[in-house]
């Protein structure tokens, strides 16, 4: 009100109403005595006036410089209480305010001040609106980024460069390319700022591909790069990793003069090293001579990218000693993968007390690293504990954590903090949905794997070969292998991983042939395999039993492909041996391979010796596990039901007195049905399901119409205190029974019957599978700890071998 005052003084003293007045003013008066007397002072009032309005507009100009001043010396207090006292008509005055607050990161402030300007009737300018548009990126906030961005529309402002330009800038920070590329698209003039800004967009966005396409389209409009092209198109190149575009950049950089710029030889540097070239980055940073700590930084990361564990390390105690600095923020971020390559705990944990006692903590992105790589370490506790104490999450620390339950088989916990996620503002991208699809895979019913599916699909998602590739997997392992076939055909793109995918979904299926002709095809459409490939490819020999094939398959790797057999190659080749039943062969092929065996390797000697009934091996092959893994519940188990069946009580009573001191429990037998909307459980001897008289009424007509004998089975051997106990555990009321009972009276004639179980399917149960496949005419699938078993007229895909 203040300031409108004046306005409305000046403008009523022109109204024509006071015309007449101002007419008898001047008409001098008839009186000469009058005139003479009054003429003086009219003159001294009018001086007075002037010298009045000289001096305002004199403090005005004084008061806009110290408003400046202030405001330049980061005084926004100052700058404020200055403000308040000044008529607040002017548009620059405003402008130097929202200035102020812009560069000193209170974007808060700047657009509540904006806001108050508008209220306050002034009217916003070209000048305006781009420091504006600076504090609503500045703060991420896209509603008011676009609620300006109307503004500017409406008052014809949007074809002023400089606007468009701080528009792409703010689009492209909050990571809206598309609004991006509409606003510099509908730029009627553009400068070079609007190039740069759209190529470190696309690099912002994580679009090398397109960056690049946008700096070749620059140059055909005969603008010339300078550094900040040139820093912004070498990111792209690092983002991609295209050392060759690298290249062609740096000649461009020679041929510009801008070599000798400590920006863009840091940009070379980061580039080189990121597109794995650490001998070009060395002789770059050698070549700097007044190196910055973002240069050190750049070889720090570089050195960590490259695997370079310990030159990574040793270059920080060179930036120490030679270069005189003291790592900053982004130095501990670099270091944090080294220490993960070289598994050393203390030393990572060294370095996040590093960060604690200098500062640096909190910080999004160091906090996201070092959940990232306590995950990966298995310290699950300090992982939680980190993200639970973060004050900002972005959507890669949630991605962090949920992969850190991924990484340790915590899969509830991964699928309950991707529900957690769902409930946030943050959306889950390909990365989130990449990762967690594995869990569903492992837990979820296919009809949440098609929920799941639905809602990648609706999210676009889908088009991410990473996450078609996931899709392909989770289909697989929930048990429906025509839709993995149908989602893996379908796919535009297809990698490696897609095909290695595709041939494990076959193998655990124990469709080998199937796998080798996938293989094949690979081959002839210029895929080359890599050791996942032959991990899958040798796993469809084993569960099929292709004995030779696998063989051949094995020898080829390092003879055909030059790779190198690791320990998962060579379990599958045991598993291979196993199937001869050849424990001799088994046992000396564990013994002379490279790689130092592992639990696993000596498990599958353990099932080889169950298998064949050898009890010498068996023990063998559990010592070794036991020394490896002393709380292998399954390996105890295994051995304590070989020692019943053959009578040998008092070692049964040795290991369960082992399972009792190591406080293990042996895992209660579950089957899942999945019918429609509902998810059925079953455990053994059950008797809470509403329809389960008639699951027992079918299950012994079809007990009776096989002919088996429910008490025969290895009854013979166990000591009559304990046979009592064991008749009422009988294998006739295992889950997997009746679980199958109620799915054959539960779906429709001809249809399967998927039953998913969580412990290995005995023997007993694999022959009453086999046998109701054959009378039924109907196919039983069995997903258990290991395989799927396909029951279809009385045979196994498995090859009763699992």
């Amino acid at each position: 009100m203040a300031s409108a005052f004046p306005h409305f003084y000046f403008y009523n003293s022109k109204r024509p109403g006071n015309a007449s007045r101002e007419k008898r003013a001047q008409t001098p008066e008839t009186n000469p005595d009058t005139d003479q007397i009054l003429k003086p002072q009219i003159n001294k009032i009018a001086r007075r006036k002037k010298n009045q309005s000289f001096l305002v507009e004199r403090n005005s100009v004084l008061l806009t410089r110290a408003l400046s001043s202030y405001v330049e010396r980061g005084s926004m207090k100052d700058a404020l209480h200055l403000f308040e006292n000044m008529r607040h008509c002017d548009t620059f005055i405003w402008n130097v305010m929202i200035r102020g607050f812009v560069d000193n990161g209170l974007f808060w402030d700047a657009v509540s001040f904006y806001h108050r300007m508008e209220f306050e009737g002034v009217r916003g300018d070209n000048f305006t609106y781009p420091f504006v548009i600076k504090a609503c990126g500045g703060l991420c906030d896209m509603v008011e980024g676009k609620r300006v961005h109307g503004k500017v529309i409406k008052s014809g402002l949007d074809s002023d460069v400089y606007i468009g330009n701080s528009l792409i800038i703010m689009y492209a920070k909050m990571g809206c390319i598309k609004s991006a590329e509409k606003v510099f698209q509908e730029m009627p003039v553009r400068d070079l700022i609007s190039w740069n800004s759209m190529i470190s967009g696309y690099v912002s966005v994580g679009d090398g591909w397109r960056s690049l396409s946008c700096f070749h389209e620059m140059q055909a409009c005969d603008i010339k790069p300078d550094r900040f092209s040139m820093i912004g198109i070498l990111g792209a190149c690092s983002l991609e990793s295209f050392l060759r575009n690298g290249k062609v950049i740096h000649c461009q950089v020679i041929r510009s003069r801008l070599e000798l710029d400590i920006m863009v030889q840091t940009s070379l540097v980061d580039m080189y090293g990121k597109c794995g070239n650490m001998d070009y980055a060395e002789r770059l940073f050698d070549q700097i001579t007044d190196k910055s700590i973002v240069a050190w930084n750049a070889m720090v990361g570089g050195y960590a990218l490259n695997a370079q564990s310990f030159e990574s390390f040793a270059f920080v105690r060179k930036m120490l000693e030679v270069g005189k600095l003291r790592p900053d923020l982004i130095t501990m971020i670099n270091l944090l993968p080294s220490c993960a390559q070289l598994e050393a705990i203390l030393l990572g944990k060294s370095v996040h007390g590093f960060a604690i006692r200098h500062g640096f903590l909190p910080h999004v992105v160091l906090e996201t690293a070092l959940v990232d790589i306590y995950g990966h370490w298995g310290k699950l506790k300090a992982a939680e504990c980190l993200f639970g104490q973060m004050n900002e999450r972005n959507l890669i620390s949630w991605n962090a954590m949920i992969a850190s339950y991924m990484q340790n088989g915590e899969n509830r916990n991964a699928m309950a903090l991707f529900q957690d996620l769902c409930n946030k503002t943050l959306k889950p991208d390909a990365t989130t949905i990449a990762s967690i699809l594995p869990a569903f895979a492992e837990l979820a019913s296919l009809r949440e794997a098609e929920q799941i599916h639905g809602y990648v699909t609706k999210s676009r998602l889908d088009l991410n070969t990473f996450v078609s590739n996931s899709i392909v997997y989770m289909y697989g392992k929930c048990g429906n292998l025509l839709r993995s076939r149908e989602i893996f055909d379908r796919m535009t793109f297809k990698d490696v991983i897609s095909w290695n995918t595709i041939i494990m979904a076959y193998a655990i299926h124990g469709f080998g042939r199937v796998s080798i002709e996938l293989f094949s095809e690979m081959r002839e459409k210029s895929f080359e395999p890599n050791g996942s490939t032959f991990v899958s490819l040798l796993s469809s020999c084993s569960v099929s039993g292709l004995v030779e094939e696998g063989w051949e398959y094995f020898n080829s790797m390092k003879r055909d492909y030059d790779i190198t057999p690791r320990i998962e190659h060579y379990g599958c080749i045991l598993d291979l041996i196993g199937r001869t039943r050849n424990l001799d062969h088994a046992k000396n092929f564990i013994l002379e391979m490279p790689p130092a065996p592992t639990a696993r390797i000596w498990g599958s000697l353990l099932t080889s010796s169950r298998n064949k009934g050898d009890i010498e091996f068996a023990e063998i092959a559990a010592e070794h596990i036991f020394s490896l893994e002393h709380n292998n519940t399954g390996c105890y188990v295994l051995l304590t039901n070989m020692y019943a069946e053959a009578g040998m009580w008092e070692d049964v009573e040795r290991i369960r007195s082992l399972m009792k001191k190591e406080g293990l429990e042996k895992s209660v037998g579950c089957s899942v049905v999945d019918l429609s909307s509902k998810t059925f459980r079953f455990v053994n001897q059950d008797r809470s399901h509403i329809e389960i008289n008639m699951i027992y009424d079918v299950l012994d007509i079809v007990s009776k119409k096989i002919g088996e004998d429910i008490y025969v089975h290895s009854l013979t051997k166990f000591r009559p205190s304990d046979l009592e106990k064991k008749r009422t555990s009988s294998p006739k009321s295992h889950s997997v029974r009746l679980a199958v009972c109620f799915g054959l009276i539960s779906t429709a004639i001809g249809n399967p019957v998927l039953v998913r179980k969580n412990i290995r399917i005995c023997e007993a149960c694999h022959r009453f599978a086999k046998r109701i496949s054959e009378i039924t005419k109907r196919e039983i699938i069995v997903r258990d700890s290991k395989i799927f078993h396909h029951f279809n007229g009385g045979h196994c895909s498995c090859g009763d071998y699992w």
